[in-house]
């Protein structure tokens, strides 16, 4: 909960995503203890600078003054589709739909009354059931997927993992959802 703290103080609008919540969860799943970070993946959406890194630097060094502590990786979700070779994305669930797989197409932020608020343009079901499947772009990417769960080791990490990788999912309609303090413990 520091990190979504630290961050909603620099940027409110910004999302914790990707790993940070995946291997958070899967994790406490598995009975596994707490391990150091990889990165901390920091999304924001600024459609009016889609080709300079500026607005990525700028909320990295105020969260590295903020948390030297925590790895920091803040990239703009408006110029992503060039690296992924994709169309434009319209905002930051658009963006989210179009990554490999649906655990890692998650994100986190805490709303100004301290509550979380998600972003899964897939859903929760297959994070918090160890399911690792591919989203519908993932799908056609699905080797990629596989070369990416290999080395990241995925499947040795959680072993209870299941990997449905004939399987895709659809984006669903709900995007992005207030949590409700009950179910804040999981994070």
């Amino acid at each position: 909960m520091a990190a979504l703290e630290v961050m909603h103080a620099q940027d409110s609008d910004a999302w914790i995503a990707a790993g940070f919540v995946r291997n958070m969860v899967w994790d406490r799943l598995s009975g596994i203890a707490e391990r150091p970070l990889d990165d901390i993946d920091v999304l924001i959406f600024d459609p009016d600078d889609r080709t300079s890194w500026a607005p990525e630097q700028a909320l990295e060094a105020r969260l590295l003054a903020a948390a030297p502590e925590f790895p920091w990786s803040v990239r703009n979700q408006a110029r992503m589709h060039i690296r992924n070779r994709d169309d434009a994305y319209q905002d930051i669930p658009h963006a989210m739909a179009h990554w490999l797989e649906t655990a890692t197409s998650i994100a986190v932020r805490m709303t100004s009354s301290g509550t979380l608020e998600i972003c899964a343009p897939y859903g929760l079901a297959d994070l918090f059931g160890l399911i690792l499947r591919p989203t519908s772009p993932g799908h056609v990417k699905r080797d990629e997927l596989r070369a990416r769960a290999d080395a990241k080791g995925w499947l040795k990490r959680w072993p209870d993992l299941a990997f449905l990788r004939d399987h895709p999912a659809e984006p669903y309609a709900g995007g992005c959802f207030k949590f409700s303090e009950a179910n804040q413990s999981i994070l």
